[in-house]
C-alpha cells in the first residue's frame, strides 16, 4: 500500500530539519574528500607511505567502534541531544587534527574524530527515519548522496589547493567553520526530543563490540608488516573471535541491547549490511588510493589529482541522485544494488589495467564508470534497512548497517594498503631495487636516475592495478548477495509511522 505524502502542516517542519542534516552531510564529505587529497603529503611531512593507511584507519576504527553506540543512545534519550554533543566533538578533534606536530598526535586526534563523526553520521541518517515516512526516504537519501557528491567535487579541488599554497592542516581547519553552521542549524531547527526509555546502557555489549572493532582493524592493518603467522597476529584473531563469541550471550541478558539480536535475523538487515560492508571496502579504497597513484605515478600536484578525480565525482552525484529517485519506488530497491554493484565490478577491472602510462581520457572512462558504480548503493542499503524495521528500531538498525560500513571501510584501505605495499616491495626486491620501495616521497623518486625511475613507476602503477583486482571478487559477492535482498515493500514496520512525531513525542 503506497505511504501517503508529507501533510502541508508537515512539509515546512521536514524541510528545516533536512537542512540541518544536510550540513551534516555536507561537513563529514568534506572531510573525507579534502583528506584523501591530503594524504601523500601528510605521509610525506610526518611518517612516510606507511602512514597513510593508519591516518585513515585511525578515524575509521573509532567512527566503527562508537557507531552502535551513538545509535543506541539515540533511541534511548533522544537523538536530537546526542547529535548535537557528537558534531561538537567532531569540531574539537577537527582542530585538534589541524594543530598536530606529529604522527601520535595525529592518530590520536583522527581517533576522537571518528568517535564524533561516527554518532554524526549514524544519528543524521536515523532522523531522517524520524522526521520522514517510509515512502518519500529514498528521494532524501538521495539529496544526501547529491550534497555528498558536490562536495566530493569541490573537496578534492580544495584539499589541493590547501595542500600546494597555504598547509594540509586546512584539510581539518576548514571543518570548524562549517561545523559551527551546522550546530547552530541544527540547534534551532532539529525537533526537541524526550527519553525514550529507563533501561541502563549496555555499557558490555558497547565494549565487546568496540573491542571486536579494534581487532579486526588492527589485524587487517598490521597483518603484513607483524607477519600473517606471527603470535601477535594470530593471538588477535584467537581473542577477536573469543570476544565475538561471548557478544550473543552478553546481548541477550541486556536490558537494551546495543546489537538486538532478533533484528539480524531480518533477511533485509543481515543482507544489507553484507552489501554495505563489501560496497564501503571498495569505495574506501578508491578515495584513498587513487589520488596517491595519481601524485606519485604522474607526477600530478595535490590539486591537479582532485581535478583528474573529478569525473569519477561525476558519476557519484548522478547516480546518487538517480538512485535515490529510483528508490522512491521501493521495488526497485534491489535492481538498483545489483546494478550499482556491478557497476563497481566494472570500474575495479578497469582500475586493474592502469599502468605507469595510462592515458588521461582513460583514465576518465575508468573513473566515470567507478563512480557510477560507487553512487547507487550506500544510499538505498539505508533506505531499505529503515523500511524494514519499525520506528523505535530505526537507530539501532541504522547503527548496525553503518557499523557494517565502517566495518568494510577499515578493512578495504588496510588491505588494499597491503596488498599494494606486497606487490610494490616484492617486485622491487626481485629488482634489486630494495633502496627505493618507499614511494611516499615523490621527489626522491623524481631525483633517481630516469631508466631507475621509470621503473619504480611502472612497478607501482602495476601494484595499484593488482590491489583493485583483487577488490573485485569481493564486490561480485555483494551483487549477488543483492539478489536475494528481500524487497523493502515486503518488510512492513510493525506500526504505522508519521512523518514527524506528535507534540510530546520525541523527534530526536
Amino acid at each position: 500500500m503506497p505511504h501517503a505524502r508529507p501533510s502541508q502542516t508537515a512539509a515546512p517542519r521536514i524541510a528545516a530539519a533536512m537542512s540541518a542534516l544536510v550540513l551534516a552531510v555536507l561537513l563529514s564529505a568534506l572531510d573525507q574528500t579534502i583528506v584523501s587529497t591530503a594524504l601523500p603529503r601528510i605521509a610525506e611531512d610526518l611518517d612516510g607511505f606507511a602512514s597513510i593507511a593508519w591516518v585513515s584507519a585511525a578515524y575509521l576504527l573509532a567512527s566503527t567502534a562508537a557507531t552502535p553506540l551513538w545509535g543506541k543512545l539515540g533511541d534511548m534519550f533522544g537523538r536530537k541531544r546526542l547529535y548535537l554533543a557528537s558534531t561538537t566533538l567532531f569540531i574539537v578533534a577537527s582542530a585538534a587534527c589541524g594543530l598536530a606536530q606529529n604522527l601520535p598526535e595525529l592518530i590520536g586526534a583522527r581517533a576522537l574524530q571518528g568517535i564524533g563523526g561516527g554518532g554524526m553520521i549514524v544519528l543524521t541518517f536515523a532522523l531522517v527515519g524520524d522526521v520522514v515516512p517510509p515512502g518519500q526516504r529514498g528521494r532524501y537519501q538521495g539529496m544526501f548522496g547529491s550534497v555528498y557528491g558536490i562536495a566530493s567535487i569541490v573537496g578534492p579541488l580544495l584539499g589541493g589547493i590547501f595542500t600546494d599554497q597555504l598547509s594540509w592542516r586546512w584539510a581539518f581547519l576548514i571543518n570548524l567553520p562549517v561545523g559551527a553552521v551546522t550546530l547552530a542549524v541544527a540547534a534551532r531547527v532539529l525537533p526537541a526530543g524526550v527519553r525514550r526509555t529507563t533501561a541502563r546502557i549496555d555499557h558490555l555489549g558497547a565494549l565487546l563490540l568496540a573491542a571486536i572493532a579494534t581487532g579486526i582493524v588492527l589485524v587487517t592493518s598490521y597483518g603484513q608488516s607483524w607477519g600473517w603467522g606471527s603470535a601477535r597476529v594470530i593471538g588477535l584473531v584467537v581473542t577477536t573471535a573469543a570476544l565475538a563469541s561471548l557478544l550473543p550471550a552478553v546481548e541477550r541478558r541486556a536490558a537494551a541491547p546495543i546489537l538486538p539480536l532478533p533484528m539480524l535475523t531480518s533477511r533485509t538487515v543481515a543482507f544489507a549490511s553484507l552489501i554495505g560492508f563489501v560496497a564501503n571496502a571498495a569505495m574506501f579504497s578508491v578515495l584513498v588510493y587513487l589520488p596517491t597513484y595519481l601524485q606519485i605515478v604522474h607526477g600530478v600536484s595535490a590539486t591537479l589529482s582532485g581535478v583528474h578525480m573529478l569525473p569519477l565525482v561525476l558519476g557519484l552525484v548522478v547516480s546518487q541522485s538517480l538512485a535515490g529517485r529510483w528508490a522512491s519506488h521501493v521495488g526497485r530497491l534491489r535492481t538498483i544494488l545489483v546494478t550499482g554493484l556491478l557497476l563497481n565490478v566494472a570500474g575495479l577491472l578497469l582500475l586493474g589495467t592502469l599502468s605507469g602510462t595510462t592515458s588521461t581520457p582513460a583514465l576518465s572512462v575508468y573513473f566515470l564508470v567507478t563512480g557510477f558504480g560507487i553512487g547507487m548503493v550506500p544510499m538505498v542499503v539505508l533506505t531499505a534497512v529503515q523500511n524494514a524495521v519499525a520506528p523505535e528500531d530505526i537507530g539501532a538498525a541504522s547503527a548496525v548497517v553503518t557499523f557494517a560500513r565502517s566495518i568494510g571501510a577499515a578493512f578495504g584501505v588496510a588491505v588494499f594498503g597491503t596488498l599494494l605495499t606486497s606487490h610494490f616491495t616484492g617486485r622491487l626486491h626481485q629488482l634489486h631495487l630494495q633502496a627505493v620501495s618507499d614511494p611516499s616521497r615523490p621527489q626522491t623518486i623524481r631525483a633517481l636516475p630516469h631508466a631507475v625511475r621509470s621503473v619504480v613507476l611502472d612497478v607501482f602503477a602495476h601494484a595499484t592495478g593488482d590491489a583493485f583486482l583483487r577488490l573485485a571478487p569481493l564486490v561480485l559477492v555483494g551483487a549477488v548477495l543483492a539478489l536475494f535482498l528481500k524487497p523493502a515493500r515486503d518488510a512492513s514496520p510493525r506500526r504505522p509511522e508519521s512523518p514527524l512525531p506528535r507534540e510530546g513525542a520525541s523527534a530526536a
